[in-house]
């Protein structure tokens, strides 16, 4: 495993997962031209024992080239690893792929893959691909991050405010949430002014906006 000199945690890099040495430093080489870091790994199992022990590894813009055949574990299995412990896959993948494995880097798409090139690939075409993919890890790390501050807004709910919460959610009166629960307007309205204020919104159409932009409209209030 090689790697360029480590750059600042928030700075963009590309992980080459690639087991052919001269593939990849012809890689890394392309990358750099463009101003790209990188960061190398002969293996499936080096990269995800690499990304697992790395806190700041899924808050980092950035891009995976991943090779779907490698020797035992395969870029595939590689990508469902990610997949299932980051499911926003806030580094998107990019498959390289030899003509045999065209079906499955195809299949992955559907599954979130960013993109797959197959070998020999235009550098300019895959360069420009790994920029656009950088970009696309930018705005998901981002949403990622007001996710959790959001999420975190909503575990200081207390479980009542949860219920107003939900009935607000659906467009609700006043009068007819406290009918619903079974408690006065003016408890409601207190609900619903602590709910504004400790999700730090100023109405039901600000908060239902904020939900939905980081992408939480469909979680229940419980989560």
């Amino acid at each position: 495993m090689t790697s360029t000199p480590a750059p600042t945690p928030t700075h963009p890099i590309v992980y080459l997962v690639e087991d052919e040495p001269v593939l990849a430093e012809a890689m890394a080489f392309l990358l750099s031209s463009r101003g790209i870091d990188t960061e190398h790994f002969d293996s499936g199992e080096a990269f995800w024992a690499a990304i697992s022990a790395r806190r700041e590894w899924a808050v980092r813009p950035g891009c995976v080239l991943l090779d779907v055949r490698m020797r035992q574990m395969s870029g595939i299995e590689v990508f469902e690893r990610i997949r299932a412990r980051y499911p926003s896959l806030p580094v998107p993948v990019i498959f390289l792929t030899g003509h045999g494995d065209i079906a499955m880097a195809v299949e992955s798409l559907k599954k979130g893959a960013f993109d797959f090139f197959e070998k020999p690939f235009n550098d300019n075409r895959l360069v420009d691909r790994v920029v656009e993919a950088i970009e696309a890890s930018t705005q998901r790390i981002a949403l990622c991050a007001n996710a959790d501050e959001v999420r975190a807004r909503l575990s200081r709910l207390s479980n009542r405010e949860r219920d107003v919460m939900a009935l607000v959610l659906a467009g609700r009166l006043n009068k007819v949430i406290a009918m619903d629960l079974g408690i006065s307007m003016r408890t409601v309205e207190v609900h619903r002014a602590n709910i504004f204020s400790k999700m730090e919104v100023r109405s039901a159409v600000e908060l239902a906006r904020l939900l939905e932009s980081c992408g939480l409209s469909g979680e229940t209030p419980e989560t």
